[in-house]
């Protein structure tokens, strides 16, 4: 079954405090060369028969006014997976 995934970020100008502490916690663990890190959220929606046009459409609608809070998060992505 096909899978549209959407992407959600904080907007640039919003604190992101786990990102912060993650970015923190990476040289302690033997993670270098990172100056930043900023945690989004990953949807699957699994898709019974065909991506069409309107179903895509859809998951925009809803990746909009559901998966994500507008104030405080941007939508970056609704994309069709390839494989998972």
């Amino acid at each position: 079954m096909p899978t549209i995934l959407v992407e959600v970020m904080p907007k640039p100008e919003i604190l992101d405090p786990q990102g912060k502490a993650i970015a923190n916690a990476l040289p302690h663990l033997g993670f270098t060369g990172f100056s930043g890190v900023r945690q989004g959220k990953r949807f699957e929606l699994t898709v019974e028969g065909e991506v069409t046009e309107e179903i895509l459409d859809s998951a925009r609608t809803a990746a909009a006014e559901m998966l994500s809070n507008p104030v405080i998060e941007d939508v970056v992505s609704v994309t069709v997976a390839e494989d998972l």
